[in-house]
């Protein structure tokens, strides 16, 4: 049953939620967001609490300066997981430094956020949402992970035949899983060399000095590209704004 609230997560801007239980509800979920039209559709995976701090200064002028002006000068749906850390912390406030008006859209499992007011909090790792989303579909799940195959459904009704690719950066075992998903639906995943952890291990797979076996086969899916995150800042928004245009 699909259920529509607002939220109020910062002063500048309200954001509008949905609780889905299947996925058949996605397009009518979708729709009561505002958001039926079809159009490219970035999304964004990767490290979320455990980016070091070393990588997490390195890679945030890739969503200031590459990801949130792509998305805004193409309109696009940005979709991620939707929880205040990491990089979809990263996406919110780069879309809030650029005044950014793009849709960005949180798919999170309804058991791990902490919902503004919220007094009860049933888990330890629980997590608020990122502030500066302006949509979250809240799915089913009592786990971090859960809501990974639903990032790519989500993403599927979005684009409705509208181009769409998947920007894999830094991230744990759960942005293994992203990938597969990802892969599994056909979509590209451009994965950034040089952002950490499992973004790394990927590229050396690509490379054929892969040690991790999930690595070798992702690489093996062909549905992987690489491009390094030290690339000047009009080679990432070329190559990315390419593929979300064909």
């Amino acid at each position: 049953m699909v259920k529509f609230f607002s939220l109020n997560l910062n002063s500048q801007q309200a954001a509008v939620a949905v609780t889905v239980s299947e996925a058949v509800e996605l397009p009518q979920a979708l729709a009561q967001l505002g958001l039926s039209n079809s159009r490219p559709v970035l999304v964004i995976v990767g490290g979320a609490s455990k980016i070091s701090e070393a990588d997490f200064l390195r890679i945030q002028r890739l969503f200031v300066e590459v990801l949130a002006p792509i998305a805004q000068s193409l309109g696009a749906y940005v979709v991620d997981g939707g929880t205040d850390a990491g990089v979809m912390q990263l996406i919110g406030k780069a879309r809030s430094q650029i005044n950014g008006d793009f849709p960005l859209v949180g798919v999170a499992p309804i058991g791990k956020v902490i919902l503004p007011e919220q007094t009860t909090v049933f888990s330890e790792d629980a997590t608020p949402l990122e502030p500066h989303h302006t949509h979250f579909v809240l799915v089913p799940g009592n786990n971090w992970g859960d809501e990974s195959p639903w990032i790519v459904q989500v993403a599927t009704v979005l684009a409705n035949g509208a181009p769409s690719i998947t920007v894999l950066i830094n991230g744990g075992e759960i942005t293994f899983v992203d990938a597969l998903n990802s892969v599994i639906a056909g979509r590209l995943v451009m994965v950034i060399a040089g952002s950490g952890r499992t973004a790394d291990k990927l590229v050396s797979a690509l490379h054929g000095d892969a040690t991790d076996e999930r690595a070798k086969q992702l690489a093996a899916s062909g549905c992987l590209q690489t491009i390094d995150l030290e690339a000047a800042k009009e080679d990432l928004i070329k190559t990315i704004t390419n593929l979300l245009l064909n």
